[in-house]
This record gives C-alpha cells, structure tokens and sequence, in this order.
C-alpha cells in the first residue's frame, strides 16, 4: 500500500528549525562549500534524512538551493558592479571560471557577459517597485536540472517541468 506524500505542513516544527538553520547558513556564506553532511550537522540529522527532509521542505534538494543562492549573488554583483568577471566567479563560490560560466548559461540562457550588457541597456526606473519583486523577477528558475536542461538542448527538445 502505497503511503501518502509528506508535505512540508505534516513534517515536525523541529525538524523545519533545524532545516532552516540549515538554509540559513547556505544564504549567509552561499561562496562557501556546503557539503550535505556539513549540512546535515548544522541541522542535527543523518546526510540522508537531511537531503529528504530539506527536498521536501524547499521544493529543491539543497545542492540545487546553493546553485541558486550563487547565481543569484552572481547575477546581483553583474548588474551593480563593474567587478570582472572572473572575480565574480570565485567571489561567489566557484573554483572555475568554466565551470561558473557554463553552469550560469544552464541556469539563465545568458552568458555573464549578456546579463551584464542587458543591465545596464535597461533605462527603466525601478526605483518604485519594492526589491523583493525585483530580486524575485531575476531569481533562476531551477526546477530542472543542470544535467537534464542540457540534456534537452541536445536532444532538440525544450519543453519545462
């Protein structure tokens, strides 16, 4: 007999603390590594109940979550900064220029470069709009995977989950 899916709501208030402490370490220091099993230790859990739990929690597991938060942080220091893009690299966590630019392409469809033009093209004033609704029009949408969005442009196909 097949056992209803847990949902955030049904999982321990305890439990979501902890998770949270958790999410509230990768935010704060998102350039360091966060290896499920440091994770895990700030949230007082076994790696495998940690990655579950936090999956089922955030909607994303947490190595997706730290991508985000980079790119984010990334995209941030490209539109307000005149940082190279190098430095923006590895002052978000990467080890590899390489690795940063083909992982942002992924996640965005742009290169750092693009972003970086297409900012500062833009002329509009969004000095009215509250940043929470700026921020949240440039977060990166990874609900799919790195590996499967790349898989798809091969393959030709590009529909979303």
């Amino acid at each position: 007999m097949n056992s209803p899916k847990a949902t955030p709501a049904s999982q321990d208030p305890a439990l979501l603390r902890r998770l949270l402490r958790a999410k509230d370490r990768m935010d704060a220091a998102s350039h360091e590594e966060w290896p499920v099993g440091r994770l895990a230790e700030v949230s007082g859990v076994s790696e495998a109940h940690f990655a579950r739990s936090f999956k089922q929690a955030f909607g994303v597991p947490p190595h997706r979550y730290l991508l985000t938060r980079r790119i984010e942080r990334a995209m941030a220091l490209l539109r307000d900064t005149d940082q190279p893009i190098t430095d923006i690299a590895f002052t978000t966590g990467w080890s590899s220029l390489g690795t940063f630019g083909r992982t942002f392409r992924d996640i965005t469809g742009d290169s750092p470069s693009a972003v970086r033009a297409r900012a500062r093209a833009v002329t509009h004033d969004l000095g009215r709009v509250p940043e929470c609704i700026v921020n949240a029009a440039h977060r990166p949408d990874l609900k799919t995977a790195v590996s499967e969005k790349r898989r798809r442009s091969l393959d030709g196909t590009n529909e979303t989950v």
